[in-house]
């Protein structure tokens, strides 16, 4: 159960869904692979959409991908891809459902070289968290210098849709920012 008195950033109040989001994943430091390549996916599909789309989306996508499993994902046929651009539970572009086969193909390159990609993008922010201290939603950047160079990375690395902006949100999703604002219960917590 939501509780609705808390004192939450301002972007997370339209629905209860969203609160759930804020309150239990938004900014929460993720580490596990397959958790990560999840909200890769996920943000990849929200450019140029609301979050609060993708998340109203979000167990489509899981059923439609495959529970995520990149290994699955980075395999799949021409007969899969023209199946989910008819699922309409999901976001039917498709240069997103294609760039998703081959960003877990890069995915499964990046493990290869660096053991996992945990430890390549967190290395990113030296393993840690960076704790922004915004004290409203106007201090909160769309890019940074730091998204700006991961998704100058992962484009040389044959990564689709990673623009600096989907890279500022999926390092706010993981937790590798945390901007919570400075009145926000989850702040510190």
């Amino acid at each position: 159960m939501i509780i609705t008195d808390k004192i939450r950033c301002g972007w997370c109040h339209s629905s209860d869904l969203y609160m759930k989001y804020h309150d239990e994943e938004w900014g929460v430091p993720v580490y596990d692979d397959t958790t990560l390549f999840e909200f890769l996916l996920l943000e990849t599909f929200q450019a140029g959409l609301s979050w609060i789309t993708i998340l109203n989306k979000r167990e489509n996508f899981y059923n439609a991908f495959d529970a995520f499993d990149y290994k699955k994902i980075a395999q799949y046929s021409d007969d899969k891809i023209q199946e989910l651009l008819q699922d309409a539970g999901i976001i039917r572009n498709k240069l997103k459902v294609y760039s998703a086969v081959t960003n877990a193909q890069n995915f499964i390159t990046i493990q290869e070289e660096f053991g996992s990609f945990s430890q390549y993008i967190w290395a990113f922010v030296n393993h840690t968290p960076v704790n922004n201290s915004p004290r409203n939603l106007k201090e909160v950047p769309a890019t940074t210098p730091l998204s700006d160079a991961i998704s100058k990375d992962l484009k040389k690395r044959g990564f689709k849709f990673v623009g600096s902006t989907v890279m500022y949100a999926f390092m706010q999703a993981t937790g590798m920012i945390n901007d919570h604002v400075e009145n926000c219960w989850k702040r510190n917590s």
